[in-house]
């Protein structure tokens, strides 16, 4: 069968609408017609929406923090339009050593020292005066990571969009693919918002990624999708914490953001669960408590609002992006890790590179997951 026996056979079929597929979409668009299928209602309604909002080239693996680096001119001065606010303001993370945990801070130290803008270590006295509430004596050594900044999601989210809009392609929500097929050379996807059509298929689905590959006949990646928890408190009467870092500790059992001008609080939990539209766990939100009480004078009385999201990883904790090697036609933009929103400009280019002429970047390419795959 011929691609013309298709009706409005598009060159890109993105499955996703969060920050993953919207950046896809968005580098596609310069070499042909896109079309984006979010199966919710409304597009970034999971990890996308639920993100910690920083951008820290400090944080993830080597892999991850090139992706990072390589995104910070996109972000620091998108293409004019793109945006009408700034993405990026400057925020800085606080990391503390609990104490017993000086060799763990040594390497934190050591490899955030390597990044664009090192990492200095400061007197935990002087960590009292980027974030006053700190209960003193509870670390005993502190780092300052000062190139950490606030990205505004929405703004970027949208702005991705509004480029693939903006060349031609469409983005079409409660399109929940239920069945994927390829004939002649073109991706069939069945949705709950009719069939849409293309020969490259870029598989953006963040948690449900294994889940699309399924319906495609395309081998999984083992993908585990983990659940974290984050909610929102009060400050003190009169507190201004527009100014002070975000706060966590070199073990990663908790971190503190201001955020609209209350306390974005976080155990740093990453519960396995299967896809899902994840819910907060009182656990995990009474655990997110206690950790911030214990490190700091704060008194928690109530939780204003707590939810969840997923952050969806593979074994070796590098994103998936490149062709399948066994699925012509087929691209994956999937194990972001955490990371997505962060990366997503280079995530993006690499994404649409691998859909337009078959460019796999080997430290980023499926194929490097097979062999650990077969030794399950």
């Amino acid at each position: 069968m011929k691609c013309d026996q298709f009706t409005d056979v598009r060159d890109f079929l993105i499955v996703g609408g969060g920050v993953a597929g919207a950046c896809a979409g968005f580098f596609l668009a310069r070499s042909g017609t896109v079309t984006l299928l979010e199966a919710e209602q409304v597009t970034g309604h999971h990890s996308t929406g639920r993100s910690a909002a920083l951008f820290s080239e400090y944080f993830g693996n080597r892999a991850v923090r090139a992706l990072t680096a390589a995104s910070r001119d996109f972000l620091a001065a998108p293409p004019p339009g793109f945006a009408d606010v700034p993405l990026l303001s400057p925020r800085g993370v606080l990391a503390l050593c609990p104490h017993g945990g000086e060799k763990l801070f040594d390497e934190v130290l050591a490899e955030g020292r390597r990044a664009p803008t090192p990492a200095v270590e400061i007197d935990p006295a002087e960590a009292s005066k980027h974030c006053p509430i700190l209960r003193r004596g509870r670390f005993s050594r502190a780092m300052l990571k000062p190139g950490a900044m606030d990205i505004d999601v929405d703004a970027l989210h949208q702005g991705f969009l509004r480029g693939v809009k903006a060349r031609g392609g469409q983005v079409v929500t409660s399109a929940r693919v239920r069945a994927l097929s390829r004939t002649g050379g073109v991706w069939r996807a069945v949705t709950d918002a009719g069939e849409h059509t293309a020969p490259i298929l870029v598989n953006a689905a963040g948690a449900w990624a294994d889940e699309v590959a399924g319906l495609a006949g395309v081998r999984p990646v083992g993908l585990r999708p983990l659940r974290r928890t984050a909610f929102l408190v009060d400050l003190p009467e009169g507190t201004d914490a527009r100014s002070w870092p975000m706060v966590t500790d070199v073990a990663d059992t908790f971190y503190v953001k201001p955020e609209s001008g209350r306390l974005l609080v976080s155990p740093a939990d990453a519960t396995p669960v299967p896809p899902c539209d994840a819910r907060p766990d009182d656990l995990d939100v009474a655990v997110g408590v206690r950790r911030v009480q214990e490190a700091t004078t704060l008194e928690i009385r109530s939780v204003r609002h707590a939810w969840a999201g997923l952050r969806s990883e593979v074994a070796d904790g590098t994103p998936v992006i490149g062709p399948d090697p066994g699925a012509p036609g087929f691209v994956w933009l999937a194990a972001l890790g955490g990371y997505g929103v962060q990366t997503s400009p280079e995530a993006g280019r690499i994404a649409a590179a691998a859909a337009t002429d078959g460019a796999a970047e080997p430290a980023y390419a499926p194929g490097r997951l097979r062999n650990d795959l077969e030794r399950l």
